[in-house]
């Protein structure tokens, strides 16, 4: 919703908050090459931060329509991301904006000041991504610098789960999680491994947990959950170690998402495991690939690309309340399960 413009702060009001010259204050928030004291260097920006000052830059684009919409995105190299960035290029595309990106690999603090030098730069609305729940707990930056970019007239819209009130959208992972967990349960699986990925990302810590709570509604309780890192050696490796150490009766491997998947599906074959004749093997997502590889992967569908295109609607049209949407998946089975 829109918010009253607060009073302009210029750089020589930050410099007299900080005791030190124009001069000074510039050199500072310029990043010139120039040396500045470290104790003057540190009393500017903390002035800076009080009084929530943005480069001359922001004052330049305030005066001047915007038509960039800033995409800030934990990993831009996952398959799933690029067919939502591509997405959001289409949709921006149609009504004559256009998608800039920046990608901070889920760390917080790398988040924020994304975040605070996109402000300055005063694009028309800021889309965030991030597999971490965003809270909005005091203190933190990233909530801060959100709400000052709506506070000057910005549109702020979070891809993912948060409490942050501002429009969202994300998908019901614990949903899909428990879609797998159930379709393997009702194949007659019950013996079951899950490749977790990591469990620090938010996303695929629910998709665990309804994989569990899946399994287990269908009367599976021998569940190993394995952490794995999230990506196609990561699947691989975790593949691999299955074996090593015995599959031990294991019917299933129930992947968190599809990259993980199909790393599975590549180091069960090196090992001369058989898909699905030994072992059944499940992903989360339906990238492109997940169809054409060997066998073809059974999976849960997310509409990826209609999130993508609605987050740009949301970035691109006004509300007076917080707008939130969490978007579903449907299974779609192929040959890497057994029927």
């Amino acid at each position: 919703m829109p918010h009253a413009a607060r009073p302009t702060v210029t750089l020589r009001d930050v410099a007299a908050a900080a005791g030190v010259s124009v001069a000074t204050a510039s050199r500072v928030l310029a990043g010139s090459a120039r040396k500045v004291a470290p104790e003057y260097a540190a009393r500017v920006l903390a002035a800076a931060a009080d009084l929530r000052y943005t480069a001359d830059a922001a004052a330049r684009a305030m005066r001047t329509a915007s038509n960039s919409i800033a995409l800030v995105a934990d990993d831009l190299t996952t398959p799933s991301m690029g067919m939502v960035v591509a997405a959001m290029e289409r949709e921006a595309s149609t009504a004559g904006a256009f998608v800039t990106v920046s990608a901070t690999m889920g760390d917080a603090a790398r988040q924020a000041e994304t975040v605070r030098v996109l402000r300055s730069l005063r694009p028309r609305a800021l889309v965030v991504t991030s597999n971490r729940f965003l809270a909005g707990t005091s203190g933190d930056r990233l909530a801060e610098e959100l709400r000052s970019y709506e506070r000057d007239g910005g549109r702020a819209v979070i891809f993912g789960d948060t409490d942050l009130p501002f429009d969202t959208i994300g998908f019901d992972n614990h949903g899909c999680g428990r879609l797998v967990g159930a379709y393997a349960a009702g194949l007659g699986h019950r013996r079951v491994a899950i490749l977790a990925g990591s469990p620090g990302l938010r996303n695929l810590a629910d998709r665990t947990a309804g994989c569990v709570a899946g399994l287990t509604a269908g009367g599976v309780r021998d569940i190993l959950v394995l952490p794995c890192q999230v990506s196609r050696d990561g699947g691989y490796a975790a593949a691999r170690d299955l074996v090593a150490r015995g599959l031990d009766g294991r019917q299933a491997v129930l992947a968190v998402n599809d990259t993980i998947a199909i790393g599975a599906l590549s180091g069960f074959r090196a090992a001369g495991v058989d898909v699905p004749g030994e072992v059944c093997v499940t992903g989360v997502d339906d990238i492109p690939l997940a169809r054409d590889v060997t066998p073809p992967l059974t999976t849960v569908a997310l509409p990826l690309a209609e999130a993508g295109a609605q987050a740009i609607r949301y970035a691109l049209t006004p509300s007076d309340t917080a707008r939130h949407l969490r978007m579903t998946g449907h299974l779609i089975p192929r040959h890497s399960t057994r029927s």
